[in-house]
């Protein structure tokens, strides 16, 4: 009955739970009870529950959970799911980047990232995502065939996933200021985004500084991986909030990871939060790779004494603009992950405590749709309102524990008013590419 009355061209989901803080109070951590009319893909009305005309097909939510589709923030679309072939040996993240670039060097035609992107794309759709924005490898010559790929993927995949596009560069390219122009001349052809990434380095103020002039020059917006180590030393975030405070730079700017902020003396922190917050500078948490990557052991002797995260209430307090996101999928920075949102909320409520209380200083349904799609400036704007496009995820539980109590998989996707078919893609579908058994 369900897929029969979500695929009319009118229908009213009734007696919906709504969060309020995904309607016109986003400050509000309540759950409403409405009835909420789907016309030709659009949201016609919302009223309180009962009030939905009569004559119309009706779906009964009994009170369920009715969350606006997921935008995901940061992600590696070009690196996802190659695990089975390229391992990280000792789970840390020097073991990663190492194998990471191997597996680069040895497989990263255009047929073997546009297969791997594509299988993550399903999957993310599947699971209830209308806007990625993902991190791309960029250093020459593989920032070509990447482009290329993304662009190819991105037309692909047009209504029924926004893609925004981000290029990766180390300290070595930054600093080259000829090799980050050739770069951001290929990402401005784009339509993408400027990033690159630094931790302790001597050379951050040059690094960060290269990346906001290049940025400014080309007209393009920036998102970086920053201070991504538990190294209290590290420096790159304050860094760049002080090269945009110096330039002027008026574009978006985007920190991602911050690892380090939480392992600095409270001073240091304190000043470096300050200046983000005068920087406009956006922070994007990504917890499930964060954990699992820092305070790792390279021989595996020692448990974790931290959880790798960074300190994102103190930053939201300072009025930062924070979210949280998936990141890495199946591959050396992260073993796990399927670009699933439910699970990025579920995972984030536990590892930054940021679930209890539910109050307004962060309305945290809001972290995994309605606040990345701000900060990235989606056309999907993570939120339920009149007017809006009718991008739907429904669930069976009626309250934040029962949402958060198991992962939800019997959800139903709407997207333009219509149910989608929520069938994951099968792994075997990559294994001519892995070059290995699979046991």
């Amino acid at each position: 009955m369900a897929a029969s009355v979500l695929s009319a061209a009118s229908y009213v989901l009734a007696d919906a739970g709504v969060p309020r803080a995904l309607m016109d109070t986003p400050a509000c951590p309540e759950v409403g009870r409405f009835d909420v009319t789907v016309t030709d893909g659009v949201i016609a009305a919302i009223g309180p529950a009962g009030s939905g005309e009569r004559t119309l097909p009706r779906h009964d939510c009994d009170g369920g959970l009715v969350l606006a589709c997921f935008a995901d923030l940061h992600t590696h679309l070009d690196k996802g799911h190659i695990w089975p072939r390229r391992q990280n040996p000792d789970g840390t993240w020097m073991g990663a980047l190492l194998a990471v670039k191997a597996d680069r060097e040895a497989h990263w035609a255009a047929a073997d990232v546009a297969r791997r992107m594509d299988f993550a794309l399903r999957c993310a759709y599947a699971h209830g995502t209308a806007a990625i924005r993902t991190h791309l490898d960029s250093a020459p010559p593989q920032h070509e065939i990447t482009w290329d790929i993304f662009e190819e993927a991105r037309g692909n995949w047009a209504g029924r996933i926004e893609l925004q596009g981000v290029a990766l560069m180390g300290p070595d390219i930054v600093l080259d200021k000829p090799a980050l122009r050739a770069v951001a001349e290929r990402v401005k052809a784009a339509g993408g985004i400027l990033g690159g990434s630094s931790a302790v380095h001597p050379d951050n103020r040059a690094i960060m500084r290269n990346l906001v002039e290049v940025a400014g020059e080309f007209g393009l917006d920036l998102d970086l991986h920053t201070d991504e180590t538990g190294d209290p030393s590290a420096d790159a975030l304050r860094s760049f909030a002080e090269a945009i405070l110096e330039t002027g730079f008026a574009g978006r700017a985007v920190a991602g990871h911050c690892c380090a902020l939480a392992r600095q003396d409270e001073a240091t922190a304190r000043t470096t939060i300050d200046r983000v917050a005068e920087a406009g500078i956006a922070v994007v948490s990504l917890p499930m790779c964060n954990m699992y990557l820092q305070d790792r052991d390279a021989g595996g002797a020692y448990t974790p004494l931290w959880r790798g995260v960074t300190l994102v209430k103190e930053l939201k307090a300072a009025g930062v603009a924070v979210a949280i996101a998936s990141d890495n999928t199946r591959d050396p920075f992260y073993a796990y992950g399927d670009l699933d949102g439910m699970e990025v909320l579920r995972e984030g409520a536990r590892i930054l405590h940021f679930d209890h209380p539910q109050n307004a200083a962060w309305p945290w349904a809001r972290s995994i749709g309605a606040d990345p799609a701000a900060i990235a400036g989606f056309a999907h704007t993570g939120t339920i309102s009149v007017g809006r496009p009718a991008d739907f995820i429904l669930t069976r539980a009626r309250t934040w524990t029962e949402l958060m109590a198991r992962p939800q998989a019997d959800r139903l996707v709407v997207r333009a008013g219509q149910a989608i078919d929520t069938t994951l893609p099968d792994y075997r579908e990559l294994d001519d590419l892995m070059g290995v058994a699979i046991s």
